[in-house]
């Protein structure tokens, strides 16, 4: 299947790459030209501008977008949807907000276009082990891209799926964001309780790894704790702040509209906001996992 890409940063290369590896011809798209000629050295049809990838799609034609999410996808989509015909298909694959996604599937529709919406979950990893990826839209352009899905995702048969309506999939990837962040805040604060119970001199990468084999808290998230405190046991040079990437905060508003108890997910994000005043080690912890599945920056220590 041919498949434009618009967007490629960390994520967006290696779905590119994957989705060339798989058989797909890419015709793949970014501003910045380094990103271009990396795309080019992977196998696919780097273009230089929305014109020329417009132009070199057959109709009808589906474009994948991995663009930051708000003011960015809002004008990426604008000047795509400019070019575009009737019953092409945009897909956007970024963190955007699912009440974003519900407008845009609704303007793309009155002018002919089809949207899906795709959460995507995978981080850096994902060119190796695989994408999850959370599927929104009418079941007709979602199966447009099935076999798309189906290279990006670990197998054909897993870690893919229509999920629901436009909007869907976002709306999913946002609760899964949420997840995560109480998942790892537990991991976070369970390690900073240990590494302060000096007299016992716990061997905290130790204690990551024996608990990676049989235990019931065992996880994709601890194997990365494992792995970050194994090459940095104390986490030296890591500040203690940590970032949030926007869907905790959709989520608390969600839940408040919905009346709907998440005390833990809330206070994770709480303590995000807190991590910029407070040294922590809890903390140092959970910028250095955001690493290690996302590739994400972490602030270092003066």
């Amino acid at each position: 299947m041919d498949i434009g890409m618009i967007g490629l940063g960390k994520m967006g290369a290696n779905m590119a790459t994957r989705l060339v590896r798989g058989g797909h011809r890419v015709v793949a798209f970014d501003p910045k030209a380094e990103a271009r000629r990396a795309a080019a050295d992977e196998g696919a049809n780097a273009v230089a501008s929305l014109e020329e990838l417009v132009a070199t799609l057959p109709a009808p034609r589906s474009i994948w977008m991995m663009v930051p999410s708000g003011d960015p996808t809002s004008k990426t989509l604008e000047a795509l949807a400019a070019k575009l015909a009737r019953d092409d298909l945009v897909i956007d694959g970024g963190n955007s907000n699912y009440r974003d996604s519900e407008r845009r599937a609704q303007a793309l529709g009155e002018r002919g276009i089809r949207f899906v919406d795709v959460g995507t979950s995978g981080g850096v990893w994902g060119l190796k082990e695989g994408y999850c990826l959370m599927a929104g839209g009418d079941a007709a352009a979602v199966k447009r891209i099935h076999t798309v899905l189906e290279t990006l995702a670990p197998a054909p048969d897993r870690g893919w799926a229509h999920v629901g309506p436009a909007g869907a999939g976002h709306f999913v990837k946002m609760v899964h964001n949420g997840i995560e962040y109480g998942l790892m805040q537990a991991y976070a604060e369970g390690f900073e309780l240990m590494g302060r119970k000096k007299e016992f001199s716990l061997d905290l990468p130790s204690i990551a790894e024996l608990w990676r084999h049989g235990s019931v808290v065992r996880s994709w998230l601890l194997d990365l704790t494992a792995r970050a405190l194994a090459g940095n046991r104390d986490l030296a040079g890591i500040a203690p702040f940590v970032p949030d990437s926007g869907e905790g905060r959709w989520m608390a508003h969600e839940a408040i509209e919905l009346g709907c108890p998440l005390p833990v997910i809330t206070l994770a994000l709480q303590n995000r906001f807190r991590s910029q005043a407070q040294d922590s080690f809890g903390d140092k912890l959970l910028a250095a996992m955001r690493q290690q599945f996302g590739g994400h920056a972490v602030k270092r220590e003066a």
